[in-house]
């Protein structure tokens, strides 16, 4: 898709609601969408409202081996709730031992080089098995969850995997994200009570302090302008 027609998109959907967003790309794409969840607030409000227009919703998210006991009850109790199949995909058991064998179980605090690599095996491989006759899918980023998401539209062409990237809460704030939680009784992580506004994989996420930025615990180690696995790469 060139980009006159995404700038195209992005005005012609300039005053829709996040629900009317989705519904217009569930129209036009039907099966060859999905919405990728990592289980965090704002994909849980985007699996109530995809659910909420269609009854055969493609939802999948990626199960690192590494994700907190929460995310996985929750993995469960999303699925009871909305009475959907969450297709859970996972890594590749071979590429995964054998980065553990050569650089330790915990190689992700050595260097960013090691991070990536590991966010690699266990997060974008397996997500382009999910993307496999996908489209367009649908994503939780808004603008002002850090640095490095302050640009991005409700429309984007993502130029790693070919396919229309969807990111219908862009405008939305982090108050929008929780009233409209509290408002439809959406299930969540408890841990965001627990000062984690951002969940990723456990040896990769803290909880942050008063006052620090919302993705200020996830690679926390990390620089902030570095703090990206690879996944929302343009």
């Amino acid at each position: 898709m060139t980009k006159e027609e995404i700038a195209g998109l992005n005005e012609q959907l300039a005053d829709s609601d996040p629900v009317e967003v989705i519904k217009y790309f569930v129209n036009k794409y039907n099966d060859k969408i999905a919405l990728s969840s990592s289980l965090g607030a704002e994909d849980q409000v985007l699996t109530q409202m995809l659910t909420s227009v269609t009854d055969s919703a493609h939802i999948f998210t990626l199960d690192t081996g590494r994700l907190f006991s929460e995310t996985y009850e929750l993995i469960d109790r999303t699925s009871k709730k909305y009475k959907i199949n969450l297709k859970v995909y996972s890594p590749q058991a071979d590429a995964v031992q054998k980065m553990v064998e050569t650089k330790g179980i915990n190689l992700f605090y050595d260097s960013i080089e090691n991070r990536k690599e590991c966010c690699y095996n266990r997060k974008l491989e397996p997500l382009k098995r999910a993307f496999e006759g996908l489209e367009a899918w649908i994503c939780g980023l808004r603008a002002d969850q850090s640095v490095t998401r302050t640009n991005i539209q409700v429309v984007e062409w993502d130029e790693n995997n070919q396919v229309l990237k969807i990111n219908p809460l862009a405008k939305w704030s982090e108050k929008d994200v929780w009233d409209y939680i509290k408002e439809k009784g959406i299930p969540y992580n408890p841990l965001h009570d627990k000062g984690y506004p951002s969940i990723g994989c456990q040896p990769c996420t803290r909880a942050i302090m008063p006052g620090e930025d919302i993705r200020a615990g996830r690679w926390y180690w990390e620089n902030p302008d570095t703090k990206e696995c690879g996944l929302h790469k343009k």
